[in-house]
């Protein structure tokens, strides 16, 4: 970071998280002495905000808050921890891994998310270190997983398109590994690792892409491969379409400044889609990101932090602004953007043959929970077929898993402990439920204003008969749930869409485009199930007769008037 930009930030106005960044010499603060401390179970806030950039941040099982009251007890504290696996490849001894620390040190689960990482729930304080160091030695990492930072870099995994899959996973990989913070603070607190800075100079420059107070908010990079949009490109700070011509990578569309979150009753708040700004080679790539991440640092807003999205940074002073500026930091400027065309954003489910020989298969994950349940031990099966595979996992972007790279030989066993296990692609379910994301919500979210994971496969069921009753059960149709606007499953995106509003009260949403390219807009507000049912089934008996050849039902929605089309994102709350 240059001199002037540093004083800049030493004297504009910025929030008190900034001055905890600031102060923490470079993310270190006193999480070592507070780790250390046997009284209880939580953190500090200030500290606590330094944890997110290790990966982690403390919770509280919000369903035993009242019992603990009562009893003088403070709060049922515990942590999330995410681990990173850029473009959410991994091996099967990481898959182990991951099974194993569930196991020993969460709630026994593990949670696949949305941007293709790994979730665990539940774990202690006193566990967090062990947690980590098992996950590093592993070969995998919670550093910027959370935080002010680029977070986990999303790549499409379809089997189909391998070797171009294969091009595009490297170039995340690298992506990923070149955005990563340099601080020794992640290895000296969690692998005791040896200090190397003791002084809390800001002049030290061990940071050369983020500087001392890292970004203004979290930054997120996606890169799909047309025509499948899994990653939902247009929802990424940085979006990179990646651009196949001949049958070879020629490189990607750059898009800029999308974001899902929100926040209720404010105006200034919106989710938004990103913009396509012209196209750069596979090789300039890497330049455009990180020159890309270098303007958001120095022009984010540092003084509210529900302003300070890239999103708002490109609003704020235009995107002709945005384009000039990363020319100048380039020294070139992007090429015009190539044709492109997006036909789903969903996952191809069950085996397919890739185009090496190798076997992929998408199994169905219901909201991403990974664990046990009565009569489907689904933990268990995946485990088995962990021991025995030599190919790899590959976590989607809708929650599910790919089970990658079988050989022939291979294919035939994990089938057969696919049905030991009564593992599933989904097919006999209604393709509205293999469309379904939801967030994890509560009980341990502090966000959440309403169930989510534990509410949407009810609500499902409920839906699904009316389904079948239009006669639309294997229509696909997207359909998203939050207990907050956060946008952690990206609802904003989805042709139907709950956004929580209170205990048992959501925000309803419709007409998002199926590829995952425009926004959804507010049908009604704060209805309970009952409302949502009764609202719901005059419109699908509406769809299945009036819909034209082909229109999906975000588009019908629009035509048939129930929303007006969004054209911009701070239309969302018309």
């Amino acid at each position: 970071m240059s001199e002037n930009n540093l004083l800049s930030l030493n004297s504009a106005p910025h929030s008190d998280v900034e001055e905890i960044k600031r102060r923490s010499n470079y993310l270190r603060g006193s999480l070592t002495e507070t780790l250390a401390d046997p009284i209880t179970g939580s953190i500090p806030e200030d500290d606590n905000r330094l944890m997110k950039h290790h990966g982690s941040y403390m919770q509280d099982d919000r369903d035993l808050r009242n019992e603990r009251a009562k009893s003088k007890l403070e709060p049922a504290y515990q942590f999330m921890l995410r681990v990173r696996a850029a473009g959410g490849v991994v091996t099967p001894e990481q898959w182990l891994m991951m099974d194993r620390v569930a196991q020993k040190y969460s709630s026994g689960s593990i949670r696949l998310t949305t941007r293709q990482s790994f979730q665990l729930h539940g774990v202690l304080k006193w566990n967090l270190k062990n947690t980590i160091r098992e996950v590093n030695e592993a070969l995998l990492s919670t550093l910027a997983a959370c935080g002010d930072v680029n977070r986990n870099v999303m790549c499409n995994p379809n089997p189909y398109q391998s070797e171009i899959h294969e091009e595009v996973y490297e170039w995340a990989t690298k992506v990923s590994n070149h955005l990563d913070p340099r601080t020794r603070a992640y290895h000296e607190i969690w692998l005791d690792e040896e200090k190397v800075i003791d002084s809390r100079d800001l002049d030290n420059e061990e940071e050369p892409i983020y500087g001392p107070v890292y970004l203004p908010r979290k930054f997120k990079i996606g890169i799909a491969v047309p025509p499948t949009n899994d990653v939902d490109v247009f929802s990424q700070d940085l979006g990179l379409i990646a651009i196949v011509e001949n049958g070879k990578l020629a490189g990607f569309n750059v898009a800029v400044g999308g974001g899902m979150g929100m926040t209720h009753g404010d105006s200034k708040t919106y989710p938004q889609v990103s913009k396509v700004i012209g196209f750069c080679t596979p090789e300039q790539m890497i330049d455009v990101a990180e020159k890309t991440v270098t303007i958001q640092r120095d022009y984010g807003d540092r003084s509210v932090r529900k302003h300070a999205r890239f999103k708002y940074t490109i609003d704020d002073r235009g995107i002709d602004w945005f384009v000039e500026e990363l020319k100048k930091r380039l020294g070139y400027s992007l090429q015009e953007a190539r044709p492109y065309r997006f036909e789903h954003n969903g996952d191809r489910y069950g085996w397919i043959k890739g185009s090496d020989g190798k076997w992929h298969i998408t199994l169905f994950i219901q909201n991403g929970r990974v664990k046990d349940f009565e009569g489907y031990p689904l933990m268990t099966g995946l485990r088995e077929i962990a021991k025995i595979h030599d190919g790899d996992f590959r976590l989607t972007p809708n929650q599910n898993l790919i089970i990658g790279n079988a050989s022939s030989q291979k294919k035939k066993k994990i089938q057969k402990l696919i049905e030991q296990y009564s593992l599933t692609d989904g097919a006999h379910y209604s393709a509205l439920k293999r469309n379904s994301m939801a967030c994890v919500a509560l009980p341990t979210c502090g966000l959440a204003m309403a169930e989510s994971e534990r509410y949407l496969p009810a609500l499902l069921e409920k839906l699904e008969p009316m389904l079948d009753e239009a006669g639309l059960r294997e229509e696909d149709i997207v359909i998203r749930m939050t207990g907050c606007p956060n946008g952690c499953a990206r609802p904003a995106l989805a042709e139907l869409a709950f956004i929580g509003k209170a205990p048992g009260k959501y925000n309803m949403y419709l007409g998002g485009g199926f590829a995952g390219n425009r926004l959804n807009k507010l049908y009604k507000e704060n209805i309970g199930e009952e409302e949502i049912l009764e609202s719901l089934r005059p419109i699908f008996n509406r769809y299945a007769k009036e819909r034209h050849e082909g229109e999906h039902f975000g588009d019908f929605t629009v035509r048939a008037g129930y929303v007006k089309e969004v054209l911009d994102g701070q239309e969302f709350h018309a």
